[in-house]
């Protein structure tokens, strides 16, 4: 027997059509910080994205090609997020809080030959673009300092212009929905940045997902808005989902200090919002200095690092809004797990230890935990192992195919199962409790922090001989770097010079404030840095630390 259904493939120009027509007077509103908003409906989107698309052909992109963006969370945005894979190519999102260095070294390995860039962000991008070897085609969306590209190599082009007169439906070819349709790097913690590919089938099925009553259960009725960055892991699938939902998406370009979001918030009333915990964090001292009405906020998600306790109770003490603790990385598109407490739970004293675990899996995302002799761990909320997932929207590999040679004791995915890194436990009903990682890689703000990086870079000075960096506590970012060193003999640089020599080769949200010198960085038996030691000594006070 064969089954008798129709095989109809899993693309985003269904997600697209869908949304353009279904729910084309959904809107997509822009925050401009004057006062009016952009607004542009759900149809408007999807008249432009093949106004683009059109462009883009001309422009000479192919199928299976990838083109950039750096751009802020915008509708010109979402109109790329549809038209660059609908026609056959690969969105490539490019962070803007990365290192140059890394900026370029994405642009070159992924081979980019278009970028599209928000003009505000010329002054970040112009003077990498001459070791940006593949970029032939810019083009400039908005309002910016164009002389900076004055003498530039590639093209360059007007968004606006671009799209003027060119026809608003496009005829999108059909897809193998395993085609590639978006990627994103992840932010090169051990070694450079790697890939991360995404196909239509992965993105169409996680969005579906997102939508579910146990995830985000966002429908028709809602407004969601994504401080999350566009460029950070596809906002963790809300744009997709909400042409799939008709849910109302208000972005907030480049406006993301507190005071900003509030107004926005105040004003355009979203009842959803997802980021990281630092943005709340701002958000709620914010509202303690100026009382604010976010009264339509129903419910909040926070990923990128584990949420404060005391955050989420103030948030739903003070403001009634109920912050719900989500887990995923660039790997998982990103949902991998979300902390819902059981239906049977209804006394919300009891729901909170539930409330405070990253959550549990759902249906398509399958967990084990390894212990350190490679045994798979039991679900008994005691053992703890390294967390490794599986799924039709988890990576099996990174885009040029790091990760797929053979296996190693610190390959990133072995027997079809993707090592996250985290370790932690799960009770026998799937609640995850992340409790450790298995590299010292640094958890701020959302984002990571390579200590082997800062190492590295820290002995690269001629007056350091070793350098250990840890994660340590911090109430605002939630870990910051703490860089211990070891200074060659008649050295004399200072922790403020080692600061800025580290800003020469680093972002500067990843520098250091905590600095301490040692006379020797403590090591294990077989010689490598012993940095539980040193995190051991910081909490118990041992360690004289200098805060720059």
């Amino acid at each position: 027997m064969q089954s008798t259904m129709q095989d109809v493939p899993l693309t985003l120009s269904r997600i697209l059509a869908h949304g353009a027509t279904v729910h084309g007077r959904a809107q997509v509103t822009t925050w401009t910080g004057e006062g009016r908003p952009d607004r542009r409906s759900f149809a408007e989107i999807g008249a432009r994205a093949a106004q683009l698309a059109h462009a883009l052909r001309d422009l000479g992109v192919e199928a299976g090609e990838p083109t950039g963006t750096l751009m802020w969370n915008n509708a010109e945005h979402m109109e790329a997020y549809f038209a660059i894979p609908c026609m056959g190519a690969v969105l490539h999102t490019l962070n803007l809080r990365l290192a140059p260095e890394q900026l370029v070294w994405i642009v070159n390995h992924a081979a980019d030959r278009v970028v599209l860039v928000n003009g505000s962000l010329l002054p970040l991008l112009a003077p990498l673009l001459p070791r940006m070897e593949t970029v032939e085609h810019l083009v400039v969306v908005g309002p910016g300092d164009t002389s900076l590209l004055a003498g530039c190599r590639p093209a360059v082009h007007d968004y606006e212009t671009l799209l003027a007169g060119r026809p608003t439906t496009y005829d999108w070819p059909e897809l193998d929905e395993r085609h590639p349709a978006a990627m994103c790097y992840t932010s090169g913690t051990t070694g450079d940045p790697k890939g991360v590919v995404y196909s239509h089938r992965s993105i169409y099925l996680h969005s579906m997902q997102v939508n579910m009553a146990e995830s985000f259960g966002l429908t028709s009725r809602d407004t969601s808005l994504p401080i999350v960055p566009m460029f950070h892991v596809l906002a963790w699938g809300l744009p997709h989902a909400a042409f799939l939902a008709g849910i109302g998406l208000l972005l907030t370009d480049r406006f993301l200090q507190p005071a900003a979001i509030a107004e926005m918030i105040e004003t355009e009333r979203p009842t959803h919002a997802a980021a990281v915990p630092t943005i709340w964090q701002g958000l709620l001292g914010e509202l303690a200095a100026r009382e604010r009405d976010i009264s339509s906020l129903r419910a909040v998600v926070i990923g990128g690092s584990a949420c404060p306790p005391s955050l989420m109770r103030d948030f739903e003490e003070r403001h009634g809004v109920t912050v719900v603790q989500a887990w995923g990385m660039t790997e998982t598109s990103p949902l991998g797990s979300i902390a819902h407490p059981p239906a049977t739970v209804t006394d919300p004293d009891e729901a909170w230890p539930y409330r405070i675990t990253q959550g549990r899996f759902p249906a398509s995302v399958e967990a084990r935990l390894i212990g350190p002799d490679g045994d798979v761990l039991p679900w008994d909320g005691e053992s703890a192992g390294e967390l490794e997932v599986r799924g039709p929207w988890i990576a099996g590999a990174y885009h040029g195919g790091a990760g797929a040679e053979p296996v190693r004791p610190d390959d990133k995915f072995r027997d079809g199962w993707l090592r996250t890194g985290d370790v932690g436990t799960i009770t026998p009903d799937g609640y995850l409790t992340l409790t450790d990682r298995a590299k010292d890689v640094i958890k701020s703000g959302g984002e990571w922090i390579s200590s082997v990086e800062l190492e590295n870079h820290l002995m690269a000075h001629p007056e350091v001989a070793e350098a250990a960096v840890v994660a340590v506590p911090d109430d605002k970012w939630g870990e910051r770097p703490l860089a211990t060193v070891v200074l060659r003999p008649g050295a004399t640089a200072g922790f403020a010079e080692l600061r800025e020599f580290l800003a020469l080769r680093v972002a500067r949200w990843q520098l250091p404030e905590r600095w301490s010198l040692l006379e020797s960085v403590p090591k294990t038996s077989v010689g490598k840095f012993d940095k539980k030691v040193l995190r051991k000594r910081y909490a118990d006070g041992e360690l004289a630390v200098e805060t720059l």
